[in-house]
């Protein structure tokens, strides 16, 4: 088992920063996932970890030792990449056991190892091909066994699913998820671009941001309590409804006015000061619903456009902001373009953000800790 550590750690090429004072720490066994924009840092932060950069500032430390300058062979971490780099001419046994030969161990422990990693994997059958023989999703699993017989303390994997079509993401997917049960003492640090890989696989998410982290917590704890604008925004799909808004009045409960006209009585504390404060309303697609006979509307708008997804309708309207809001409505739901819709929300749903974009909900929890 081994438990990593990060503090302060930076990494500059030149005169541009990528990484600026990153400090995590993860436990034993932890599957966390490093998500955020192109261009974040995380592959980057990746890579530190696995020793294939040099840092330029801070520690790193794996299993209480800080690996700083210890060289990627010597620190116990397997990494699995986008591409598959396997052996063409090799089998999928070969390939496996190849770094075990180099190594010089025994023909009973390689012969072992492979078809231990071979049976988690699902890839007994298939020992005896060649690489060309194989799907896409097979040969990222070969890539992933490669590792595995290494015993590694630390997996490290670097958007594996990124070149695989859905229908392969989602089996492949399926088959990391029950490498993280079959392995439960081995940490395993993965990044993606993909939600779905994130929310499903992680046991904490690691969201970043022009090379800093913004938020760290489980999938729900982000999806449901964002600290800021940019998580709330960038967890979840589609993505939450940000409406311009003022505070009408700050206390317990807050009303917000909206740039439309329509008020809101929200659940929030804010600050006395913040009255006629400018803010950010958000609340998710799928937090809205029409609103029945005695309802509070929350917004309501004219139906522009309908994206019919069978279980579900995506429905777009116009409210006179910038940008449509869309709502996440039941696919059996019969509505027409151009009709005009009225919307509501559980006041719990509905988010707050200040001028900063911090949520009104983080500074309630920061005064009170």
């Amino acid at each position: 088992m081994a438990d990593l550590s990060l503090k302060q750690v930076r990494k500059s090429f030149g005169n541009m920063t990528i990484l600026q004072g990153i400090d995590l720490e993860i436990g034993s066994g932890e599957f966390i996932v490093f998500v955020g924009p192109s261009g974040c840092g995380k592959s980057t932060l990746l890579r530190l970890i696995a020793g294939l950069e040099e840092i330029t500032e801070g520690t790193i430390s794996i299993a209480g030792d800080v690996v700083n300058h210890v060289p990627p062979s010597k620190r116990g971490i397997a990494m699995v990449f986008q591409s598959y780099a396997l052996y063409p001419h090799m089998t999928v046994y070969d390939n496996m056991a190849f770094g075990m030969k180099i190594a010089r161990e025994s023909k009973a422990e390689i012969d072992r190892r492979v078809r231990q990693a071979a049976e988690i994997l699902q890839l007994e059958k298939y020992l005896d091909r060649l690489p060309k023989a194989l799907s896409g999703g097979q040969r990222q699993r070969v890539a992933i066994g490669r590792a595995i017989v290494r015993n590694p303390q630390v997996f490290l994997f670097d958007e594996p699913l990124s070149n695989l079509d859905a229908a392969l993401r989602v089996a492949t997917r399926m088959e990391i998820a029950k490498l993280k049960d079959a392995m439960p003492d081995t940490t395993m640090i993965y990044v993606t671009h993909d939600q779905v890989e994130a929310m499903t696989l992680a046991d904490r998410i690691v969201v970043l941001k022009d090379g800093r982290i913004e938020q760290v917590g489980t999938p729900m704890e982000l999806y449901k309590k964002p600290c800021n604008l940019f998580v709330a925004q960038f967890i979840g799909s589609p993505a939450m409804n940000i409406l311009p808004a003022s505070i009408e009045r700050a206390g317990a409960p807050t009303s917000v006015k909206l740039a439309g006209g329509m008020t809101a009585q929200l659940p929030l504390k804010t600050p006395e000061t913040a009255t006629g404060a400018t803010v950010n309303l958000g609340v998710r697609p799928e937090d809205l619903r029409i609103a029945g006979n005695g309802e509070d509307v929350l917004l309501q708008g004219r139906l522009n456009y309908i994206e019919q997804l069978g279980e579900v309708q995506l429905a777009y309207l116009d409210i006179e902001t910038d940008q449509p809001l869309i709502a996440k409505l039941p696919g059996g739901l019969e509505i027409q373009r151009g009709a005009e819709l009225r919307l509501t929300a559980n006041p719990e749903d509905v988010y707050l953000f200040d001028e900063s974009g911090r949520s009104f909900a983080a500074r309630e929890s920061a005064a009170s800790a």
